[in-house]
Parts: structure tokens; sequence; C-alpha cells
């Protein structure tokens, strides 16, 4: 099924009657402000400032319902920027109202801002005026509410990554310890956050304790922190690498306390990241779809976790198309006249869709029959560049999982296979 911009352009316009009050609300922390006009861009009324609680929602509510029986308006519809986090409660009260709210692309009001005057001045008033305007002339997005299990997935994984780059640092810092204090640690263990560099940054953190020890006492001191532990040879080149260690030895006292800290933000981002890995996995089984999702081989609880966060319900896509464009992943493309720029991806959608999409490819061309053959098939058969080849897997997965989602149907590798002509 092709789909055009210009007919869903068309459409978002002709959405607006001459009954509708438009209203435009420029999001901020504390203080919002709403202007209004009608189908023709008229300014409706005065401009209305009003606090982020539920007094000020009530006080914009009664003065969108005296607009309206003022110029003998039948519907309203509200439009807003999704400025960080401060939009949410706002749009969810007045959709609890019975008032459809809308959101605008930031970026387009940014550049729609001179339209009214002509200038580049900014303020409060003329943004929410630049929103209303949008929203007029069918520049809006419909808000996707999503249910219970949704909205926990985008919270568990938007808490998830915070976890993740606290858990990054803290291994980076401790890297940055070991290269100072002991760098031959990295002879005996390739990987300094392994279970066996950790427990000996446990124990004997520096040369100067290793120097003294035998293999032995290095073998029981790793007994008491893990259950498999490394084996003697490993004892041994440890010793033998404290011994000729170039690693600082001043301040030894200051280093192992930062280390101590340093150990104890690690083990403080792996439990808590256990924690939410587990949370997301309970919440991602309720979901009925999921589990016919996760049987293609190469899909991971979390990167569907993290798709289904950002996307919401898949069922409620039309296309597999509207899944990429709201990933920021359908193309853009420059040109004038004779001139022809290059296409790219447009980018203006969810970056942590995105993301999750392109790891989810991966994991599948790696893993997965059906995706390996045609990326295969499309670098050495069709001479394709291996990202684009990857890019159009991407979209093949986006409309797989929604018309999964969609038809409630399982996973068929059949029907992946027989796009490949010839590929044997």
């Amino acid at each position: 099924m092709n789909f055009k911009m210009q007919d869903k352009q068309n459409q978002l316009i002709e959405r607006i009657s001459d009954t509708h009050l438009i209203v435009g609300v420029d999001i901020a922390q504390q203080l919002h402000v709403a202007r209004a006009v009608n189908y023709r861009g008229i300014v409706v009324g005065d401009s209305l400032t009003f606090e982020n609680n539920e007094e000020g929602f009530v006080k914009l509510l009664n003065w969108i319902q005296d607009l309206k029986r003022l110029k003998k308006l039948d519907s309203t519809i509200v439009g807003m920027e999704p400025t960080g986090h401060y939009w949410i409660n706002l749009s969810k009260w007045l959709y609890s109202q019975s008032i459809e709210v809308v959101t605008v692309n930031p970026h387009l009001v940014k550049r729609n801002k001179e339209n009214r005057d002509n200038t580049q001045s900014k303020s409060d008033k003329k943004d929410a005026l630049v929103i209303a305007d949008m929203v007029k002339n069918g520049y809006y997005s419909f808000i996707r509410p999503s249910s219970e299990s949704f909205e926990k997935l985008r919270v568990l994984m938007s808490n998830r990554d915070v976890i993740v780059k606290r858990l990054v640092m803290a291994i980076n810092q401790i890297n940055r310890w070991v290269d100072v204090v002991f760098p031959e640690l990295r002879q005996v263990f390739k990987d300094v956050s392994c279970k066996g560099a950790i427990a000996t940054l446990r124990l004997f953190p520096t040369p100067d304790e290793i120097s003294p020890m035998t293999s032995l006492d290095i073998i029981t001191g790793w007994k008491t922190v893990m259950k498999r532990q490394p084996g003697l040879k490993k004892a041994q080149l440890l010793i033998k690498s404290a011994k000729s260690s170039v690693g600082n030895r001043q301040a030894l006292d200051a280093y192992k306390f930062h280390l101590e800290q340093l150990l104890e933000e690690y083990d403080l981002a792996v439990k808590q990241l256990e924690r939410v890995e587990q949370q997301v996995r309970e919440v991602l089984y309720k979901i009925p779809f999921a589990q016919k999702l996760l049987m293609m081989k190469g899909i991971s609880e979390i990167s569907l976790a993290g798709i289904l966060g950002e996307a919401g319900d898949l069922s409620g896509f039309s296309h597999g198309n509207s899944l990429l464009r709201h990933a920021g992943l359908h193309l853009a493309e420059a040109s004038s006249g004779k001139w022809k720029g290059q296409i790219v991806l447009s980018k203006r959608g969810r970056s942590r869709l995105r993301r999750f999409l392109y790891l989810a490819t991966m994991s599948l061309v790696m893993n997965n029959p059906e995706f390996k053959a045609i990326h295969s098939y499309n670098v050495k058969v069709k001479n394709i560049k291996k990202m684009k080849s990857i890019m159009k897997l991407i979209g093949k997965l986006a409309r797989i999982f929604v018309g999964i989602a969609r038809r409630n149907e399982s996973y068929r590798p059949d029907k992946v296979q027989v796009l490949i002509p010839l590929a044997a």
C-alpha cells in the first residue's frame, strides 16, 4: 500500500472546520501561555497565561469555553509542543475533559515564527500563536494514547538507559584507575570489567599487595568472592605482572579509596540493571502479540521492549512505513532545478526508537537465517552497500512487526524467503 504525504496533509486540514476554536499553548515549566484563532487564522480573544497545576488548567478550560460561547463555536482542538515532560500532564488533563489535543514539531515552530509579523522576534505569546496557526494549516500530529503496559515499558526503558549510562561511566573510571595504578592487570584479564578482574580489584588492587603473595593465596582469595575462579596460571601471571608493574606508587591510600567508591557505583548499577530488566520482562509478556514477535530468531526481549515502549501499540499503525516515520527513518530529499541533492534519513522522530530498530535489525542479520540471507543477497547479488541494506531491512522489520501486531498472527519465515529470487 502506497502512502502520499500530501494526502495526509489534506486530511489534517479538512478536519479543521469553521466551527473549530484552535488553541495554541506554549509550554513551560511553571507558566504556560495560550492563544486562540479560528479556522481562517483570525485571532480570537486575548492571550492567557496560566500555571502548571489544576487551578491553571481549570482557568484554561473556562477561557476556552468563554471564547467558544462568544464566537458561537462548537469544537476545540489544542496544539502544543512536546517540550520535555512539561506538556504531558496538561495534555492528559485536557484529554480527560474530552478536548482534542495534538502536538506540533518544535523545529517547525522555529521555522514558522516569522509568518505572522515578518520579524525574528520571539516571545511566549508569539510562539503560542504560531502553534495555533500550524494546527490550522494541518501541521500537527495526533497523540497516540497508550495502555498501561506500554506506558510502563516506556518508563522502565528510559530508566534502564540512565542506569546503563551510569554503569558505562563506572566501568570507564575503573579502566582509568587500572591504567594509572596497575596497567599490567590487562595482561592477565583482557576485560577489566570481567568477574576475575573485578574480584582482583576488590581483594588486592595494588601491585604492592600482590607481589608478596603466593598463587595459593590468590586462588584462596578468589574463592571467597567467586564460585568459578581463574586457574593457577592466571594467579602466577598476576603475581609476575605485579612484581614488574610500572604503575603509580604514590598516594595509594587515596587511589584505593577512590576504587572502593567506583566499585560501589558499579555494584549498584549492576544490581539496578538486573532489577529493571526483570520488571521489563514481566511487563513485556503481558502484551498479547509480544510473544509472537519474540518467536523471530534474533529478537531480544530488551530490543522489543525498547521498540514497544517508544512506539506503543503497533496495531495502531496503519502500515510499517508509519512506524518508520514515527522513528524518523523516512527519506528526505533536497533538489532544485537541475540540481538534485542526496537523499538522506530525516531523523525527525524518536531517536530511541531508531536506535532499538537498528539494534534489533543488526541482531537479526547476525542470527536470523531469513534476514541473513536477504542481507547477503542485497550485498553480493544486488551490489547494495551494507549500510543501505541494513536500512532496507529496518523497513522490512517495521512492516513485519506492524503486520503481526495488526493481524495477531505468528511470524512466518516462508513469507520472508519468497523475496529472495534465485538466491541459491
